[in-house]
């Protein structure tokens, strides 16, 4: 009898090279869109390869990024199960990069997805017991699990957001059709490039309101996918200010889709807050113009964005250095 290939390998790492495409507008960085498809295709390759079976994105979140990625830099991306549920799957992803002739890479982004196994109907299937053979093994299972009610306090929060017309929060908003160019295995638009239109949408509304091209993403969390992308749908990304502090922009931002021979009928398939802020030369912060609200929308939304704030408060970043042991 032929061993299934599915529960040997709970580890995968990928390595590439930066190029000038996946950086922003301005160019000199990576663009926070593309580390998050870097991310989502690293744990999709790992929870794929542990449980055999075609796999969705159901959650990313705290995606930190902790420093630039420049054009040309050497990037490697590792991910690893750290626990796993009848059907889900928790992975950990970390992102290093460094010069190419160096080889030194350091830790850029270290986050958590999971997964859900599904069989061709799409619904859901039992995943192999993955069980913890190391202390760092051991640790990343209860950060996993530290998280969980925390993510589902913050899901919570972002299903209970009323996003109208009537709102006056500084916005920006993309419209297209799904193409077939991002269809993954289970023919519908990957994780990673939904998160990259979310960074897109989020990039259009920071700049619009700062009026300074480079601002850049420095943190996307609660990124919950509710429903799938299917290709040919009318894709809707919106993105609106909803806090703003010192020297940052807390963006929500919506993906909603529809049959193009229905675009009424709206679904809504992917939340997310970002955080975006513009580097100074130095790389510190610069301040940026602030907004309040004044409609009973925009005022809840910036409260619920505060509670958030502080349910993140409770969730301690996992360190690179523990990811990354063995």
């Amino acid at each position: 009898m032929t061993t299934p290939l599915s529960g040997r390998d709970d580890r995968i790492t990928l390595r590439f090279l930066a190029t000038p495409a996946d950086t922003s507008a301005g160019g000199a960085s990576v663009a926070a869109g593309s580390v998050m498809e870097w991310i989502d295709k690293a744990g999709y390759a790992c929870a794929v390869g542990w449980s055999g079976a075609y796999c969705v994105t159901a959650y990313v979140g705290n995606v930190q990024h902790r420093r630039p990625i420049p054009p040309g830099s050497l990037v490697e991306v590792r991910a690893r199960i750290v626990r796993t549920g009848r059907t889900s799957m928790h992975v950990v992803v970390t992102v290093l990069a460094g010069d190419l002739g160096a080889h030194d890479l350091e830790p850029a982004v270290t986050c958590v997805l999971v997964f859900v196994a599904k069989d061709a109907a799409g619904v859901p299937v039992e995943v192999p017991t993955w069980e913890a053979s190391s202390d760092a093994d051991r640790r990343l299972t209860e950060a996993a699990l530290d998280r969980m009610s925390a993510r589902a306090a913050i899901k919570a929060l972002m299903l209970q957001e009323e996003s109208t017309e009537a709102s006056r929060a500084p916005r920006s908003a993309l419209r297209f059709l799904a193409p077939p160019a991002v269809v993954n295995f289970g023919g519908k638009a990957h994780g990673g490039t939904v998160m990259r239109w979310i960074d897109e949408a989020a990039y259009a509304c920071a700049v619009a309101w700062t009026g300074d091209a480079r601002a850049v993403g420095i943190y996307s969390g609660g990124i919950h996918f509710l429903a799938p992308v299917r290709i040919g749908d009318v894709v809707d990304v919106d993105a609106r200010i909803v806090l703003t502090t010192d020297r940052s922009l807390h963006l929500s931002i919506r993906v909603d889709t529809a049959d193009p021979r229905d675009p009424q009928h709206r679904t809504v398939t992917t939340r997310c807050m970002s955080i975006f802020a513009v580097p100074g030369d130095d790389g510190s912060a610069l301040p940026v113009p602030q907004w309040r609200p004044e409609l009973d929308e925009d005022v809840q939304l910036e409260a619920r964005a505060l509670q958030i704030i502080e349910l993140r408060k409770g969730i301690v970043p996992i360190p690179a250095s523990l990811a990354l042991a063995r």
